[in-house]
């Protein structure tokens, strides 16, 4: 294996670790993104007419 080619392999190898990771860390960001929403939800739920009602006078 020449100079080139164990370039080629090490670059190869690395954009396949980087985009791992990069997906790796997108899909927790979607579930951390689920969670957030849901928890959102359940306390908006202790409250049904949190920001729908507004209390006016003038």
């Amino acid at each position: 294996m020449n100079a080139i080619q164990l370039q080629q392999a090490v670059t190869i190898s690395l954009t396949k670790q980087v985009q791992e990771t990069a997906q790796a860390q997108a899909a927790t960001m979607l579930e951390d993104f689920a969670k957030t929403q849901q928890n959102i939800q359940a306390a908006q739920a202790g409250h049904p007419t949190l920001g729908k009602v507004l209390d006016v006078k003038i």
